[in-house]
């Protein structure tokens, strides 16, 4: 169940994607919460302005986890993200133990939204968060925040300003 804490967590997720648009990158944004909801690190997509295909900011959270965090406190963790993790950042929260992840935009809606803006398909299977790692809790797509997701990716694949 998505609650008003969760969007206001995602809206987080949402401005650290558009600030890795304005640097570049493609907009991705993610933080991460603790159980007693303090935020305990946030990134953004960091892949062009690194040159570091990995540069993903799921993963930086995983990373950041594994030297910050006990096992409980990241099983405890929530990560909230712009867009569904990759296959990549998907395996990396289930192997590090990883909590709840909450997601504005998915895999499927992104596929979806490049198919209709003619933009070419990735080197890897779009595959959701459930296919790669079954045993994490996941919940997404949210409704109210996703076109904002959209709007910010066809920027990206088609340029223009930011509506909205």
């Amino acid at each position: 169940m998505i609650s008003q804490t969760d969007i206001s967590h995602l809206h987080r997720c949402i401005s650290l994607a558009h600030e890795a648009l304005v640097a570049g990158d493609s907009p991705f944004g993610s933080i991460l919460v603790s159980a007693n909801g303090t935020i305990l690190h946030e990134e953004r997509n960091r892949i062009i302005t690194t040159n570091d295909v990995t540069a993903h900011p799921e993963l930086h959270l995983v990373q950041w986890a594994q030297k910050n965090l006990s096992p409980a406190e990241r099983a405890a963790s929530t990560v909230y993200t712009s867009g569904e993790h990759c296959p990549m950042c998907a395996t990396a929260h289930a192997f590090a133990g990883m909590g709840r992840i909450v997601y504005a935009a998915s895999t499927k809606q992104l596929v979806q939204w490049r198919g209709e803006w003619g933009v070419e398909k990735g080197p890897v299977a779009p595959l959701s968060i459930g296919d790669v790692a079954p045993v994490l809790v996941v919940e997404g797509p949210v409704e109210e925040v996703y076109g904002r997701v959209r709007e910010l990716h066809r920027v990206k694949h088609l340029g223009g300003k930011i509506e909205g």
